[in-house]
C-alpha cells in the first residue's frame, strides 16, 4: 500500500504567480486551510517543493 500525504493549504495564493495558481489547483487546494489528501509520489513532492511556503505536509 503507498503512502499518502495530507496538504493543507496555510497561506493565500492571491499575488502569487500563475505556475503556484496552477500547482496549487492541480492539486485541489482552492480556499485557505483546506486540506487534501494525496498519494506520495514523485510527481506531487515536485509539486509540494514548488510552493512548499504556502503549504503544510503531513505524512
Amino acid at each position: 500500500m503507498s503512502a499518502e500525504l495530507k496538504i493543507t493549504l496555510i497561506k493565500s495564493h492571491i499575488g502569487r504567480p500563475a505556475s503556484h495558481r496552477a500547482v496549487l489547483s492541480g492539486m485541489g487546494l482552492s480556499k485557505v486551510n483546506k486540506t487534501v489528501t494525496l498519494e506520495d509520489t514523485p510527481q506531487v513532492r515536485g509539486m509540494i517543493n514548488k510552493v512548499v511556503h504556502l503549504v503544510k505536509v503531513e505524512e
